[in-house]
């Protein structure tokens, strides 16, 4: 056998040094990669999973900036790109055109002006969305909410007031000219 030989069988025994199961330096290159054994595959990581319940915007990932878990935001949150917020967050986010979501563990409170504002943690503060206000069903919001659409789905937690907008977009009025959209102040209720 021979000294560093791991193999069951009597190595001493065989006459061709080749059909060791060990690599020797005197065997050539050409027989070492005869009894070659192709090294098992390497998992290939997962895809990059997309956070549960949420909808696809259309907008690369690079394009969003992330508060994360373990970040406190204190102050005015102001930008032009998207933003996801899983973390805490004092103060107002003004991102006008874009999207901001507070996800699972995001706690807000502050006044949101967005585009669109979807809602899966705690927000506390009036939000106000051209576009749209989703809170989902493991979402809560307590505020008054002023936008075009909303969405508010069963198990969602919602208290305050609805201010439903018409779309901003102006058409034109009578004479051509683009008119400002008209918009009414619901009564609030005591």
């Amino acid at each position: 056998m021979h000294p560093l030989c791991l193999c069951r069988t009597r190595c001493g025994d065989r006459k061709d040094p080749k059909l060791s199961a060990m690599w020797k330096p005197s065997q050539t290159e050409s027989s070492s990669s005869s009894s070659h054994i192709p090294e098992p595959s390497r998992p290939v990581p997962p895809a990059p999973s997309v956070e549960p319940g949420a909808r696809s915007t259309g907008a690369a990932p690079s394009d969003q900036a992330a508060i994360g878990k373990g970040l406190f935001v204190k102050g005015e949150i102001t930008g032009t790109e998207s933003l996801f917020i899983d973390g805490k967050v004092e103060g107002s986010i003004s991102l006008p055109g874009n999207r901001v979501t507070v996800g699972r563990n995001g706690q807000v409170a502050a006044s949101i002006t967005a585009r669109e504002i979807v809602v899966l943690g705690k927000v506390r503060g009036n939000v106000s969305a051209s576009d749209r206000v989703d809170i989902r069903a493991e979402g809560a919001l307590t505020g008054d909410v002023a936008a075009a659409r909303i969405s508010i789905e069963d198990g969602a937690f919602f208290k305050g007031g609805i201010d439903i907008r018409k779309p901003e977009a102006t058409k034109p009025g009578p004479g051509g000219s683009a008119a400002a959209p008209a918009v009414q102040e619901m009564p609030k209720v005591i």
